[in-house]
């Protein structure tokens, strides 16, 4: 998995992005942590605080950092880091270049969000004279090594281009319902050739952060105006399992073969929810039920989901304790 981790308050720890990454080492997780940046404030044209912004020179220093003792190039690698500022218009187009030449330098992949909304795309056009996919063509962010959440509202022609340039884009449906964003023409981009994998969002966008539901909602948004037939669930899970996998750079992982990684997911199907519907679990799993929490899940070969509960936390102590922390900013915030 991966995760966008992009705001940095001039109040947190200086090596913030560590807590992260030893939490998921501690649980067992496959991690592509980001380091996601934003150096462009609001005194400076940009679009968030500036107390969430940092110097350029104190991004990349951490960056560099952040790759010698972290990232891991090997195959069955657990732990890659990926350079990933927060947007296009959250860093100087200065940043972005160096952010392409500092990466393939490291040899470690690059991400950002891209053409998300309409607005993005008009904002762009009218400041730049260009897309957003043109504005990050001209810095040097497209190829194999980059993908984009979301991916909206590219034109036909750019779809084209993106298959041609080999990016990836992480398809986030029920975020992209949730705020009105838009669809994105996922059938599209798989028939140019664009790697697409299915994605949770932030949880400022996503309430359950729960990837069958996305499955679920990717299975029947694109069946609208395209026809059934353009999303069948093994289409979705590919995206989910393979399609992650080739966006990430891992394909050692992603599918269940002698000599991949020892990752699965198992779900249980003897419930009511499944009833008479056991002809094609495939189907099953993604038409029947209400996305239903793996039954275990296991990765590299430890069991890190254990009858349907994480073997390496406490769930109750972190759903208390996030409830105690939620509370208290809506306190501060005075609602």
């Amino acid at each position: 998995t991966t995760d966008h981790f992009y705001v940095f308050p001039s109040s947190a720890p200086e090596e913030f992005l560590d807590i992260e990454i030893d939490t998921a080492r501690e649980i067992g997780v496959r991690f592509h942590p980001t380091r996601g940046s934003m150096s462009l404030g609001r005194s400076q044209g940009g679009l968030p605080p500036d107390d969430v912004t940092q110097s350029w020179e104190a991004i990349l220093k951490d960056c560099d950092r952040l790759i010698a003792k972290y990232h891991d190039p090997d195959p069955f690698a657990m732990t890659r880091i990926v350079l990933a500022p927060c947007s296009p218009f959250s860093v100087t187009k200065k940043s972005l270049a160096e952010t392409a030449v500092f990466a393939r330098e490291k040899k470690v992949f690059m991400h950002t969000h891209l053409a998300e909304t309409n607005d993005e795309d008009d904002f762009c056009r009218q400041k730049l004279g260009m897309s957003p996919l043109e504005y990050m063509e001209s810095v040097g962010w497209t190829g194999p090594d980059v993908w984009y959440a979301h991916g909206i509202w590219f034109t036909p022609e750019e779809i084209k281009r993106l298959g041609d340039m080999n990016c990836g884009v992480a398809h986030c449906p029920c975020s992209n319902l949730r705020l009105g964003s838009g669809i994105c023409h996922v059938p599209a981009l798989l028939e140019a050739g664009v790697r697409v994998g299915i994605a949770v969002d932030g949880s400022a966008s996503n309430d359950s952060s729960n990837l069958l539901k996305e499955m679920q909602t990717a299975l029947l948004v694109h069946r609208v105006g395209t026809g059934v037939s353009s999303m069948p669930p093994r289409k979705v899970i590919r995206m989910a399992t393979r399609g992650g996998a080739d966006i990430l750079g891992q394909p050692e992982i992603g599918q269940i073969q002698p000599g991949m990684a020892a990752d699965l997911a198992l779900f249980r199907l003897d419930r009511i929810d499944f009833a008479g519907a056991m002809a094609d679990p495939a189907h099953a799993v993604l038409f029947c039920g209400s996305a239903p929490r793996a039954e275990y899940t296991i990765v590299a070969g430890r069991v890190l989901v254990e009858k349907g509960e994480l073997t390496g936390l406490d769930e109750r102590e972190v759903f208390h304790r996030a409830n105690d922390l939620a509370a208290g900013l809506l306190r501060r915030a005075g609602k």
